[in-house]
C-alpha cells in the first residue's frame, strides 16, 4: 500500500521524542499527524520540522470555538503549510463555514484541507448517550455530522473505522474519510473503543488511516510500520 496512506501519530511530550521517531521512521514514513499534546508542547517549530522532512502534516487541533475565533485559528494553521486539519463537527454550520472560508482565503500557498472531527473514537454508544447527552444512535449521529460537514463545504470527515462503510455509501468518492481507532491484528485497542483492522477499514471505503501506539510504542517503530504497510495489502 501507498505508505501515505498512514498517517503516523505524533503523540508524544516533547519534541525530542518526535525527532526520534521521525529519524527511525525516515525514508518511510510520508504522513505524519501533529495533535494536541505534541502541539501545545512544541508549538508550530514542530510542523516546520516535519516538513522541514519533507512529510505531510496532519494538524488535529479539533478547532470548536465561536466561527471568528475558528477561523482566525485555521489563518494560523494554513500558514504553517499543512496539508489537512481539523474542527469539531458540533460547532454547527456557522463555524464549519467560517472555517472552509479561512482556509480558502490563503494568500499564496496551498489551501489545506478542512476536516470534521464527528465523534471520538473513545466513545462508546453508551457513554454518548449517557454522558455526551446524544439522543440518535451513534452511527446514526456520525452520519448526521459527517453531513453536515460535507453540506458546509468541508473536504472531508474524521470518523471511526466502524462508521466508514456507511459514510462512504451515503457521501460519495470524493469526501475523505480519516479514520483513527485502527488496530493491526497483532497490536491491543488501549483506550480506543471503535475500532478495526487496517485493512479492513481501507476496504470500507477509508481514505486515511490514523495509527499511533502501534508504531511509535513498538520495540522497533520501522519494523512496525512495514508490518502494518504489509497487512494492508498492495
Amino acid at each position: 500500500m501507498e505508505p501515505r496512506r498512514v498517517i503516523v501519530a505524533l503523540d508524544m511530550s516533547d519534541a525530542a521524542l518526535a525527532a526520534r521517531l521521525l529519524d527511525r521512521l525516515d525514508g518511510l514514513a510520508r504522513f505524519y499527524k501533529v495533535g494536541g499534546q505534541l502541539f501545545t508542547a512544541a508549538g508550530p517549530e514542530i510542523v516546520r520540522a516535519v516538513r522541514a522532512r519533507g512529510a505531510e502534516v496532519f494538524l488535529d487541533l479539533k478547532f470548536h470555538d465561536i466561527p471568528t475565533t475558528v477561523a482566525g485559528a485555521i489563518r494560523s494553521a494554513a500558514a504553517l503549510d499543512v496539508a489537512m486539519l481539523t474542527v469539531h463537527a458540533a460547532g454547527g454550520r456557522a463555524m464549519l463555514a467560517a472555517a472552509v472560508e479561512a482556509a480558502a482565503s490563503r494568500d499564496g500557498g496551498r489551501r489545506p484541507k478542512v476536516l470534521a472531527v464527528t465523534v471520538l473514537t473513545s466513545l462508546s454508544a453508551v457513554a454518548a448517550r449517557e454522558e455526551a447527552g446524544v439522543a440518535r444512535p451513534l452511527p446514526e449521529q456520525v452520519l448526521h455530522l459527517a453531513r453536515l460537514a460535507k453540506a458546509a463545504g468541508l473536504d472531508g470527515a474524521v470518523a471511526s473505522p466502524q462508521e466508514v462503510r456507511a459514510l462512504r455509501e451515503a457521501l460519495g468518492k470524493g469526501f475523505l474519510l480519516v479514520t483513527p481507532g485502527i488496530r493491526p491484528t497483532w497490536a491491543g485497542r488501549d483506550d480506543q473503543v471503535r475500532v478495526l483492522a487496517p485493512r479492513e477499514a481501507l476496504e470500507a471505503g477509508a481514505d486515511y488511516l490514523v495509527v499511533g501506539r502501534p508504531i511509535a510504542a513498538a520495540p522497533d517503530p520501522r519494523v512496525a510500520l512495514e508490518r502494518l504497510l504489509a497487512e494492508c495489502g498492495p
